[in-house]
């Protein structure tokens, strides 16, 4: 048979905090009821996510996770993004929940990817649906790209933000003259945004004004456009 539709199912400390979330994120209740157990499904467009209540379920413990496959990443970030801002004034980057930057993942073939990790801890693993999006071209990469890309892979896949930190600070320790200055934005600022998910805000606030210090050409400036859209969500965070 085919069409068939499968609609994952994630615990939760309370579907009320849950609800009011997905909804900055552009998502309705389709279905809601409180007994004999507390429950509702929520959708938004073709994304159905469906929620149960655990009384005292601790979020921080929780392994709830699934996948999104879309063919616009960037599209359904910014929509996210864009919702987050009207509700709470910023970007969330720290805490629960939150949500990371789209970022090419070096353990799915080098494919983009974000994460939602919401109230109850749920990690919501958004990545390009590899039947409707090419395989990306291979190209060569410079140390801080291969140090980058190791840190997502701990940080944004697996939620090791401290092992992604040794990785970072270990290759910006080690500065060299053929280093790609929009490769070292890249890390500068992604190491900013850990310090910002560790509460570390005078670090993330060195590390921000580090990147915004390092000279551009014209053409490395359009490259890092987007890594620079971060650092401005990161500096609002901090504020």
């Amino acid at each position: 048979m085919a069409n068939e539709v499968t609609v994952p199912l994630l615990p939760c400390p309370s579907i009320d905090d849950v609800v009011a979330f997905y909804r900055v994120l552009g998502f309705h209740p389709t279905y809601q009821q409180r007994r004999p157990n507390p429950y509702v499904a929520l959708r938004r467009e073709d994304l159905h996510l469906h929620f149960f209540e655990i009384a005292g379920f601790d979020p921080e413990q929780s392994y709830g996770s699934c996948l999104v496959l879309t063919a616009d990443i960037e599209g359904l970030h910014r929509a996210f993004a864009t919702g987050m801002r009207a509700a709470y004034g910023k970007v969330l980057v720290s805490g629960t929940p939150r949500m990371t930057r789209p970022r090419a993942r070096k353990n799915y073939d080098g494919l983009s990817g974000f994460s939602v990790i919401d109230p109850g801890g749920n990690w919501i693993r958004v990545v390009h649906n590899v039947e409707t999006v090419p395989a990306p071209q291979r190209t060569s990469t410079g140390r801080l790209a291969r140090a980058v890309a190791n840190a997502v892979v701990q940080a944004d896949s697996r939620g090791e933000l401290r092992q992604a930190v040794r990785i970072l600070d270990s290759a910006l320790a080690r500065p060299s003259s053929d280093d790609d200055p929009v490769e070292l934005v890249e890390a500068l600022v992604y190491r900013a945004e850990l310090a910002v998910a560790l509460d570390d805000p005078e670090t993330a606030t060195d590390l921000l004004n580090r990147a915004e210090q390092i000279v551009l050409t014209d053409d490395e400036t359009v490259r890092a456009a987007p890594t620079f859209e971060n650092a401005a969500d990161l500096a609002a965070a901090l504020r």
